[in-house]
């Protein structure tokens, strides 16, 4: 049975204010042909299907219009969980339509454990697959609220219950193991030892909610991971991976290989797992360095590999202030049509370069999240304390606001 791995599509991403569609369009369309191609039995996206709780009527249809042609390949099981972005009730409110398509949806985590052990069969109803598809799990499914714990105590039993989750199904899966039918467990989380980028909202702050790969049970076959937007396996363990996000979320990303994983298993075990190459087709792109440099950088730039303009983040280092620097780059940008500055940076002088030499460049007001700014509330009104305590506690509320939202 050949399975594809994908998660994080971020449908109605906006990158500062433009919109990504024509991007999701085209993963879209390579994904429904990539699925024919490789002859893909079962489909698993592993959450964050949408950017927001509240996705726009153009996501929407997004989503839908890819459901209804991917119904006619070859493709005889679609499995979706939700993401910590994603709303439950938004995901969930088709699910019982979508069923009769084959198609499985898992919006957020469920009273039973069971309810997300999903058994996948053929034509003739033989059993091939058991996939146990677990949602991004929030805190109020992993926890009771325990008045006056500690921080390391929230962060204990936050891991406790992720991985508690896990376990739950084992008792279930030993008739399927008797009979060498593979399993695979879905998830949304950051697991230890996993490496983020920039674009990544953090589920909880700090260490909260990271399980290590050892405490997936070893009844899984294969841990299909979304969250983290860079594809990667969770501490060089070979079958827990993160497929990562299908395009560039942010600038952090611009080096990043994305891709799907096909999986092959075998007399139920795996037996092949590759990377796939997805086509980029809009190229986000750094200048950074003296002004000649990054004029010279910007003029023998090819944009002729791909099919959309490309999208510049430019920041300018500079031994004095110079009053028409934006004009200098505003002319060698008129020349390059194919390109288009997204982000211009506040241009760094000599003395402020040195300073930050040691220092982690400061975020402007496009890039920083509410808990960025709170943190730096923190550490001026009580320099030199310890604010995990109000970090986590504030994390708790935004993300109380975003479920009441939803």
């Amino acid at each position: 049975m050949r399975v594809l791995h994908t998660s994080d599509w971020h449908l109605g991403q906006r990158l500062v204010n433009l919109e990504r569609t024509e991007e999701h369009q085209q993963f879209l369309a390579w994904l429904l042909q990539t699925i024919e191609e490789e002859q893909v039995e079962v489909l698993l996206m592993a959450g964050d299907v949408f950017d927001t709780g509240t996705p726009s009527n153009t996501a929407l249809k997004l989503y839908y219009d890819f459901l209804t042609k991917v119904c006619a390949t070859c493709c005889r099981h679609i499995i979706f969980t939700g993401g910590n972005h994603d709303s439950v009730s938004t995901l969930n409110a088709p699910k019982e339509l979508l069923e009769c398509f084959s198609i499985r949806v898992i919006g957020g985590a469920t009273p039973d454990p069971l309810d997300e052990l999903i058994e996948l069969k053929d034509k003739q109803g033989n059993l091939e697959l058991v996939v146990c598809a677990v949602p991004f799990l929030r805190d109020r499914d992993v926890r009771l609220s325990v008045p006056g714990e500690t921080y390391e105590e929230r962060e204990a039993r936050i891991k406790q219950g992720i991985a508690a989750h896990y376990e739950a199904f084992v008792p279930h899966l030993q008739p399927y193991k008797q009979q060498r039918i593979p399993v695979i467990a879905m998830g949304h989380l950051f697991a230890a030892g996993g490496s983020a980028s920039e674009s990544e909202r953090e589920i909880h702050v700090g260490n909260l909610g990271q399980i290590g790969a050892d405490q997936f049970p070893k009844e899984f076959d294969y841990v299909a991971l979304g969250h983290l937007h860079r594809p990667q396996q969770v501490n060089g363990t070979h079958h827990i991976r993160y497929s990562g996000s299908p395009i560039p979320l942010s600038f952090s990303e611009v080096t990043d290989k994305k891709v799907v994983y096909i999986l092959d298993f075998e007399a139920g075990k795996l037996a092949d797992l590759r990377p796939l190459d997805i086509p980029c087709t809009r190229k986000l792109v750094r200048f950074k360095g003296p002004l000649e440099k990054v004029k010279q950088q910007i003029a023998v730039y090819d944009n002729s590999a791909y099919s959309l303009t490309a999208w510049a983040e430019i920041q300018v280092e500079l031994d004095t202030p110079l009053p028409d620097l934006n004009q200098q780059l505003e002319a060698v940008l008129q020349l390059k049509p194919e390109l288009q500055l997204l982000i211009h940076r506040p241009p760094l002088l000599k003395t402020e370069r040195q300073a930050l030499d040691k220092q982690v460049p400061e975020a402007d007001l496009q890039t920083l999240r509410e808990q960025d700014v709170f943190l730096k509330r923190c550490e001026s009104q009580y320099p030199g304390a310890d604010h995990n305590e109000l970090v986590a506690t504030f994390a708790e509320l935004l993300e109380l606001m975003n479920e009441v939202e939803r």
